[in-house]
């Protein structure tokens, strides 16, 4: 299984950016319980989740620092999952993970990430 990350960049406070995650070797269907996740890491802190949607997208949760600016989405028959972030703040300044977590057999999937760097 091999998850890419694809998006990051560097855009000013307010822009926007759309991250994508080509998944390989695992199939995004709506008939499992997988999680499709974003993380995200700043410099000299923890990695956190920001936001998660569930396979037949019935649940999505999102970290509050992220509601009503990002959207978290997966196209299942590309395989691909997306994370839209608008009104970006400094703040959101971070490498950015997708990952996959299968429900069985449990494992999971990490992305290499990619750089996410807002400027004000």
């Amino acid at each position: 299984v091999q998850l890419v990350e694809s998006g990051g960049g560097l855009v000013q406070a307010g822009g926007s950016l759309r991250l994508s995650c080509v998944a390989t070797g695992i199939t995004f269907s709506i008939n499992t319980m997988n999680w499709y996740r974003w993380y995200r890491q700043a410099p000299g802190k923890q990695r956190e989740l920001v936001a998660a949607i569930i396979s037949g997208g019935a649940t999505i949760n999102y970290a509050d620092s992220v509601k009503g600016r990002f959207t978290i989405s997966r196209d299942n028959a590309k395989n691909t999952m997306y994370l839209q972030m608008n009104s970006l703040k400094s703040e959101d300044t971070a490498v950015y993970y997708c990952n996959v977590h299968q429900d069985w057999p449990q494992h999971d999937y990490w992305g290499q990430g990619t750089q996410v760097t807002v400027s004000s």
